[in-house]
């Protein structure tokens, strides 16, 4: 992999993992337009991939940083007691929310990504994720709840919804945070609402993903330049993600309605080129 691929790598990770439009589907569809040789699946991509992770671990940690101080000041009850009952209730959603993903993704995770993880079903599942996001917006009206504006208003059933629709992520092309703030909207939260506790809740997630690569690469050798590769990947990716998470975050906040459109049209049209050029080899 050349230094220009891992830059254009790093910067489509940072960017493509927050917005709803599928990092692991632009991580199959990008090299196979461009017909560039690398391996996603290969061993000696694992500490490149282990690197981007982490580059965007550590972006939503420095983003959020100060919802988590809080959270865990907040359950240690250094705050008081009502503050300690929500910030415990919090960290409980997150925990319920995690769940799904964690048990289907020991489950079927490497056989589904294995089963559809060519180019050619990827881009269908971007133009289905496209289809998603707009048939939600039609939706979310006929929730009979409305305007749950806090983290701490959503109810358990609400976490594990959201935590369920996760799981969709692992088909190539499905968007994790496309899903999950998707199921917040059709549970009647607030766009900025949904998008928070999404990106919450893809902290422990992306770390687990990067725990997991981690481990599965302790034998492999790494030359030196993989090595630069990698920390430079890990640096733009984190600023990229830094950038994209603050910009949607006002972006969620400043559009309630529509949000998700805009995204919708972009999965939709990006699919069908997709289909398009691979199609004719172009």
């Amino acid at each position: 992999m050349s230094f220009f691929q891992a830059i254009f790598i790093a910067v489509l990770q940072g960017a493509t993992e927050l917005f709803p439009v599928s990092s692991l589907g632009h991580a199959v569809l990008v090299p196979a337009l461009l017909h560039w040789s690398y391996d996603l699946h290969s061993l000696s991509f694992l500490p490149f991939l282990v690197m981007l992770h982490l580059g965007t671990s550590v972006a939503l940690l420095v983003f959020f940083w100060k919802d988590w101080l809080a959270l865990f000041k907040g359950a240690a009850g250094v705050l008081g007691p009502r503050i300690q009952a929500e910030s415990l209730y919090i960290l409980f959603l997150l925990v319920v929310a995690t769940i799904p993903a964690v048990l289907i993704g020991l489950l079927f995770e490497h056989m589904i990504r294995d089963f559809f993880g060519s180019a050619t079903p990827v881009a269908i599942f971007l133009f289905l994720n496209g289809l998603m996001l707009l048939l939600v917006e039609k939706l979310r009206g006929t929730s009979p709840r409305r305007g749950v504006a806090t983290v701490a208003d959503m109810t358990v059933a609400d976490a594990l919804i959201i935590g369920a629709f996760q799981c969709v992520a692992f088909f190539p092309g499905l968007s994790r945070s496309g899903a999950t703030i998707c199921a917040g909207l059709l549970r009647g939260l607030q766009s900025e609402t949904a998008a928070r506790f999404s990106f919450l809740m893809a902290e422990p997630v992306i770390l687990a993903a990067t725990v997991k690569s981690a481990y599965k690469m302790r034998t492999v050798p790494l030359a030196p330049g993989e090595l630069h590769l990698a920390i430079v990947g890990a640096i733009v990716s984190g600023v990229v993600a830094l950038a994209s998470t603050a910009f949607l975050m006002r972006y969620f906040r400043n559009h309630d309605k529509w949000a998700l459109s805009p995204f919708a049209y972009y999965c939709m049209g990006a699919g069908v080129i997709s289909l398009i050029l691979l199609h004719f080899s172009l």
